[in-house]
């Protein structure tokens, strides 16, 4: 007898690693629950990517809500009762929290104690909460491994810090059943174009100069979204209660190098690129320690940096519409007065 597949409830489903999740469990689950408030960086087209447009079942159940919107949320849990949720709604961009970091704290922090008191009642198998790198801190040397101590440093790497230790206390006060996971820097299709990555292919095809902080030398791991999408599918199946998992990919470069590769990948010339003035108290390094999840689940990434690149590039290329679309918010965020970095992402000449 097919074993019965449990109800999941992705929060923040419209977003980047959350839409990847969602496109990994469509043909295997039969319609997932999506919660999410459709912020300047959620959108639905990221959930029908590969599907017909003419005659197609949707494969998920969408609810347009405000996971800090406690009744809200509390209506979609009734409604839907769902066993399984896999916590991804979040800010994320450190520069905006920089700006404000008002909505950080009541997204990454409130949110998630809404979320945590509403799954109680419901009795949920399993919470699965996506956490980030960055709670960590820099690292100039060395990696993090799941017992390093949290020192976040941005207003944004606070409020996922926060709410990482609100899971951890509920799991310990309530035997709440959640497990935690410590993505590092994801990137590929489908990420709003104020991250590095997305935002040094649309200047490169715009054909402007792309804006490096400093002077380029902070590194990142980097993870392609469909490797972590796989990875947190890996934990969510096979994940014990109550562990924390890194998930990264040992694949580290430093922000110069890594627009210089962008610029190689898509046959762009020269050195197209500009430094701006630092981010305030930017991170110099983040480095996982990921042998956890492959000593005890077997997981590792299949796509490394170059191919990741790749791929995300071309992606770019046929979604350059897209990723147009998005320039007048991410113009009018970056030309206000009160931005870290002065810059503006209008073009030059």
């Amino acid at each position: 007898m097919r074993a019965r597949i449990p109800k999941i409830l992705v929060t923040g489903g419209a977003g980047f690693i959350g839409s990847a999740f969602v496109r990994l469990l469509r043909g295997t689950v039969p319609k997932v629950v999506i919660i999410d408030k459709l912020t300047y960086a959620g959108d639905l087209k990221r959930l029908n990517e590969g599907l017909s447009p003419k005659g197609t079942v949707p494969h998920f159940k969408f609810y347009k809500a405000d996971i800090c919107d406690k009744k809200q949320t509390e209506a979609v849990f009734a409604k839907e009762k769902p066993e399984i949720i896999v916590h991804f709604a979040a800010e994320s961009h450190v520069d905006r929290s920089i700006n404000d970091a008002t909505p950080f704290i009541e997204t990454n922090v409130k949110g998630t104690q809404i979320l945590l008191d509403a799954s109680r009642r419901q009795k949920v198998r399993k919470f699965i909460f996506i956490s980030s790198d960055e709670i960590y801190g820099e690292i100039p040397e060395d990696k993090f491994n799941e017992s390093s101590p949290v020192r976040p440093n941005s207003p944004y790497a606070v409020s996922k810090a926060a709410a990482d230790l609100l899971v951890q206390s509920y799991i310990r006060t309530y035997k709440f059943p959640a497990i935690i996971i410590r993505p590092s820097n994801n990137y590929g299709p489908w990420q709003y174009p104020e991250k590095l990555m997305p935002l040094a292919i649309l200047r490169i095809l715009e054909g402007d100069r792309i804006p490096v902080y400093g002077k380029g030398q902070n590194i990142r791991e980097w993870l392609y979204v469909d490797d972590c999408a796989m990875g947190i599918l890996e934990i969510m199946n096979k994940g014990k209660i109550g562990r924390i998992y890194n998930l990264g990919s040992s694949q580290e470069s430093k922000n110069i190098d890594t627009v210089k590769l962008l610029l190689k990948t898509l046959g762009a010339g020269g050195e197209r690129f500009e430094f701006v003035k630092d981010r305030p108290g930017h991170d110099i390094r983040y480095s996982l320690d990921s042998r956890k999840i492959t000593r005890e689940l077997g997981w590792k990434p299949h796509v490394d940096f170059d191919e990741g690149l790749k791929l995300t590039a071309e992606w770019s290329l046929k979604h350059i519409s897209w990723l147009k679309s998005k320039l007048k918010d991410i113009n009018k965020f970056y030309n206000r007065d009160s931005s870290p970095r002065g810059l503006s992402l209008k073009r030059k000449g």
